[in-house]
């Protein structure tokens, strides 16, 4: 019989090591051609618009999806997941802190594999749900002492540093501007909806590596066009999402500053197909979009674990 799991099941189980493992094993998967991942495609309604994400993993003997809903309301996910042999459904998972923690774990593996060994500073654009996990993960992959972080709402930034010092056990500062959370900084976050860039290259110095996770849409940018081609590597989740979403990439490819070949995919750099950093003076980014395949594969870890837990509700069908 198939469970149903809601946000406060998963968030009795869901950790980022578990988090770190399933996205770095789901990549490396995709990178040898053992799963699929389908682009998300959009419908809108009058004033809502539903977002919908595939993927299979026929070695882990399961294949789902995501669809979730945004609106004036807010957003509300949910993860199916599906038997790969026999198509019997397995799990309806409320995936809100799902969704953050692997699409943080993502940004997590892009540093480890491309932020310089010695990062210290980590600077942060952006104070909302998507950050937390965001910092986690950067704190998971490399020995953190200072967080810098800027938002547009200083109350709320305020708020969000002391309650991330309190759960990093990290010095996390607020500053007055984007420019003050990059200058200085090892590693950069942008974890914004901006619709205009809110990182500027003239900020970026020789060896900062950049996780750059809002721009989801081609309406959305974070990255103005010298940052992206100030990057010596820049790294996507998967190359077919990347190019129909990544607004911060579509304007240099149009204009030929760089070519599809050159955007090296996560997966790539995590079974060794392809190379990182090759200096300590390289300035490298990664574009998150977000892929199905990384839900399905923490969904699976999810699951287990809530079973063995006695967690969740038993569905009737």
């Amino acid at each position: 019989m198939a469970c149903y799991l809601s946000e406060a099941d998963v968030a009795q189980v869901l950790n980022m090591r578990m988090a770190l493992d399933a996205v770095d094993a789901a990549h490396q998967a995709l990178a040898r051609g053992e799963a699929t991942d389908m682009p998300r495609r959009r419908v809108r309604a009058s004033r809502a618009m539903q977002h919908l994400l595939q993927a299979a993993w026929p070695a882990r003997g399961v294949m789902g999806y995501k669809a979730y809903t945004t609106s004036a309301a807010g957003a509300r996910f949910w993860l199916h997941l599906f038997n790969g042999d026999t198509g019997e459904p397995l799990a309806v998972i409320e995936a809100d802190r799902l969704g953050m923690m692997r699409t943080g774990a993502a940004g997590g593996l892009a540093a480890r594999c491309l932020a310089r060994p010695d990062a210290q500073v980590a600077g942060i654009i952006g104070a909302g749900w998507q950050a937390r996990g965001q910092m986690a993960a950067l704190a998971a992959v490399r020995p953190l002492a200072h967080f810098k972080v800027f938002a547009r709402r200083a109350d709320k930034l305020n708020k969000f540093c002391a309650e991330m010092e309190a759960e990093l056990g990290i010095r996390v500062e607020p500053v007055n501007s984007a420019e003050a959370a990059v200058r200085g900084s090892d590693i950069i976050v942008t974890a914004t909806t901006a619709a205009q860039p809110v990182l500027q290259g003239a900020w970026l110095a020789d060896g900062m590596h950049v996780n750059a996770m809002g721009s989801n849409s081609l309406a959305r940018r974070e990255l103005d066009e010298a940052a992206v081609s100030r990057a010596d590597l820049l790294c996507v989740d998967a190359r077919e999402t990347a190019l129909l979403e990544a607004g911060d990439l579509v304007p240099g490819l149009e204009k030929g500053r760089f070519t599809q070949r050159q955007l090296v995919e996560l997966g790539e750099l995590l079974t060794g197909s392809r190379p990182g950093r090759q200096s300590d003076k390289d300035v490298s980014v990664f574009e998150s979009q977000g892929l199905a395949i990384q839900d399905v594969a923490l969904g699976l870890e999810v699951l287990r674990q809530a079973k063995l837990s006695g967690l969740g509700q038993t569905l009737p069908y």
